[in-house]
C-alpha cells in the first residue's frame, strides 16, 4: 500500500511537471530579447496568435484563460512589450493585462520656443508610430508647452499633442485672473509672449521687450520684430503664435515693464541696448553693429 500511494504521488507530481513544462513553462525556443507590439483594438486571440506565433508562449489556450482570470478578455493594454528573458506564460499574460511593457518611457524635452515643425522633428526621430505629417496638419502652433515629457514607444502623434496640449491648459490655468486683469486676451498673450520668446536674449530682457513691443502696439506702430517678419509689413500682433512660448514669456506678455524706450537691439554678444527715439536707435546700430 505505501509502495502504491509513492507511485500515485510520483504520477501526479510527473504529470504535474508535464504540465508546467508544457503549458505554463516557456518554449525552449523562447527569443530572448523580443519585442512584440500590443496594437490598440487588438482582441485577445489576436495578441495569442502573435505571441505563439512569436514562441513567447506555448498555449494560446492558456494564456488567454490567464488573461481573463487576471483582468478579462478585454483588458489588453497597447504597447511594445519587450520580453528580454524566459517568461511564463502566467508572467506573460499578467504584464500584458497591467500594461508592464518592460521599457523605460522615452524621455523627449522641448525647450522654450521650438516651433511645431522643431517639435515634429524631434518626436518623429523618437516615436516609431509618430506620423509628422499628421501632426503638422493639426497641432496648434503656440498652445503645445514646452517641457520634459516621457512616451512609450507606443506613443504617436495624438498622444503627443494631447498631452502637451494638456500640460499647456494647467501651465495657463494659474494665470488666468492675471490674463484677465491685463486687460488683454489670452490669444493675444500667446501672440506676444511666442514673440518675447524669440527676441529676447535672457531672462532681463524679457519684461522690458514686453513693455517696448506693447506700448508700440498701443501707439500704432510697427512691431518690426526681426523674429516675426510680418511686424515689418503689416501693422499689430502677428497673425497667430510663431512658436510655443514658455512660462516666462507669457509672464511677460502679461506684465510687461514700463519704460520709456521704443527701441532696442542686440549686439552679438547678447547684450541688449535701449533707445528713446529712432535718432537714438540708429547711433546704438551704428555703434554696436557694424
Amino acid at each position: 500500500m505505501p509502495e502504491r500511494n509513492q507511485l500515485f504521488i510520483f504520477g501526479v507530481f510527473a504529470v504535474f511537471v508535464f504540465f508546467v513544462f508544457f503549458f505554463v513553462g516557456s518554449p525552449g525556443d523562447f527569443p530572448k530579447g523580443t519585442i512584440i507590439e500590443v496594437k490598440q483594438g487588438d482582441n485577445l486571440r489576436n495578441v495569442s496568435l502573435r505571441l505563439k506565433e512569436a514562441d513567447i508562449i506555448r498555449s494560446r489556450a492558456f494564456f488567454e484563460a490567464f488573461v481573463i482570470l487576471f483582468g478579462g478578455e478585454k483588458h489588453i493594454i497597447p504597447a511594445d512589450y519587450l520580453f528580454e528573458n524566459k517568461t511564463s506564460v502566467i508572467d506573460v499574460a499578467r504584464r500584458i493585462v497591467r500594461g508592464e511593457s518592460g521599457l523605460a518611457p522615452i524621455k523627449a524635452t522641448i525647450p522654450e520656443g521650438f516651433s511645431v515643425s522643431e517639435i515634429a522633428k524631434t518626436f518623429s526621430l523618437l516615436l516609431s508610430h509618430f506620423d509628422e505629417t499628421e501632426f503638422l496638419s493639426v497641432a496648434e502652433e503656440g498652445y503645445l508647452f514646452p517641457d520634459t515629457y516621457f512616451f512609450f514607444t507606443i506613443a504617436t502623434e495624438k498622444d503627443v499633442i494631447k498631452y502637451m496640449s494638456e500640460n499647456f491648459n494647467k501651465k495657463i490655468s494659474v494665470l488666468e485672473n492675471e490674463i484677465a486683469q491685463s486687460g488683454k486676451s489670452m490669444e493675444d498673450i500667446i501672440k506676444m509672449a511666442s514673440v518675447i520668446e524669440k527676441e529676447a536674449k535672457g531672462e532681463e530682457d524679457r519684461d522690458l521687450i514686453s513693455g517696448i513691443l506693447w506700448r508700440r502696439h498701443k501707439l500704432g506702430m510697427l512691431l518690426q520684430a526681426d523674429a516675426a517678419p510680418e511686424t515689418y509689413e503689416k501693422g499689430g500682433l502677428p497673425s497667430h503664435p510663431i512658436v510655443n512660448p514658455g512660462l516666462s514669456s507669457i509672464r511677460a506678455a502679461i506684465h510687461p515693464k514700463t519704460s520709456p524706450y521704443l527701441y532696442y537691439l542686440h549686439d552679438k554678444e547678447g547684450n541688449i541696448y535701449f533707445a528713446r527715439s529712432f535718432t537714438e536707435h540708429r547711433k546704438n546700430i551704428e555703434k554696436y553693429l557694424k
